[in-house]
């Protein structure tokens, strides 16, 4: 499984559109590269975007939740460490 969307927006599985809206605006604003001189600013502002193409969108972000879920129950050992990884991830930024 790609990115987590969710996480890449800091947010929970049942944000509402307010909340995507109000994080994509947030996050996108501090990882700008034009804002922010970090050697990862331009890929994390692309995954911020990608999220908010994805989320904001109704359709999408049903497939993409459905999708989610499925992988959940595929294999729920990788997914339980790329939870895991993603979370390290994020305690170690600023």
């Amino acid at each position: 499984m790609s990115e987590d969307h969710y996480s890449a927006l800091g947010l929970p599985a049942t944000a509402t559109l307010a909340d995507i809206k109000k994080a994509f605006r947030q996050k996108a604003s501090f990882y700008h590269p034009d804002r922010n001189a970090a050697s990862d600013a331009a890929a994390r502002f692309g995954a911020v975007q990608q999220a908010y193409d994805v989320l904001s969108d109704p359709e999408r972000r049903q497939q993409y939740d459905d999708n989610r879920r499925r992988n959940l129950l595929d294999d729920p050992l990788e997914t339980a460490s790329e939870i895991w990884q993603a979370y390290v991830k994020r305690m170690e930024l600023p």
